[in-house]
């Protein structure tokens, strides 16, 4: 039978991001060059610079590589100069989409979406179009049966986590405000808690659930997003049932 699985969501978008995207250091290094040139090379101040370094480290990107980066984030190193830029429109089904990109190129990027978008069976909205469809997050996920919701909430609220959800699956969902994420996340490794999944994200406030050809045509749209160098991260309410 089919059953909407929160938990299966999150292993699907997981999986299919770690197999693909031969790409991923390059976006994984633009983070950094951001990062470091908004907030400085010190990642002791500067909050999106750690968690770029994390995410860095656990792709396997070279330390020579991720030094450089913040060096050229910083102007020591000469170095083309990205921005972040954000679009936002509609899949299928009308899921939204909001659409982060870095880039030394904003014409190149805003077409390379677009076209993208339109090949797929989207379309571009207006800034702020779907942006209020979704709410900036830190969010953690713990597989079934790797802790209970009692133990979570003793260590998360108290590190500064707002709500606690357990799913019908049995897994477990943590979200806090971003600026939470880093002691949220130190509390949960100094109690020996490893969530499965764990991001600064824009979390939908609903879901469109899709099915069938509808939801193969929604991931196809979102992995030729994902496959384009400037496209950081894709964003969107569409949420898959998954065959069980």
């Amino acid at each position: 039978m089919s059953g909407h699985s929160k938990w299966a969501n999150i292993q699907h978008r997981k999986g299919r991001q770690d197999a693909k995207r031969s790409n991923l250091w390059t976006k994984l290094v633009r983070e950094i060059i951001v990062a470091a040139r908004i907030g400085g090379g010190d990642p002791d101040g500067n909050s999106r610079l750690r968690l770029a370094l994390v995410k860095a480290r656990a792709g396997n990107v070279p330390k020579d590589t991720i030094q450089n980066a913040i060096l050229k984030g910083t102007g020591q190193l000469e170095g083309v100069s990205y921005e972040d830029v954000r679009y936002e429109g509609y899949g299928i089904g009308g899921a939204a989409l909001i659409i982060d990109c870095t880039t030394d190129n904003r014409v190149r990027t805003v077409a390379d979406v677009r076209h993208v978008l339109s090949r797929n069976g989207g379309n571009m909205g207006t800034e702020g179009s779907v942006s209020f469809l979704f709410k900036h997050v830190g969010q953690f996920f713990f597989a079934p049966g790797a802790t209970t919701e009692d133990q979570l909430m003793e260590i998360a609220l108290e590190a500064g986590a707002d709500d606690i959800l357990t799913d019908e699956d049995g897994s477990i969902e943590v979200t806090c405000e971003p600026a939470q994420f880093e002691a949220v996340s130190q509390a949960f490794e100094a109690a020996g808690l490893k969530p499965e999944f764990a991001e600064i994200t824009y979390k939908p406030l609903n879901e469109t659930k899709l099915e069938g050809e509808d939801a193969a045509k929604m991931q196809r749209l979102i992995d030729a997003l994902e496959e384009l160098d400037d496209v950081q991260q894709v964003y969107t309410t569409a949420s898959f049932d998954e065959a069980e």
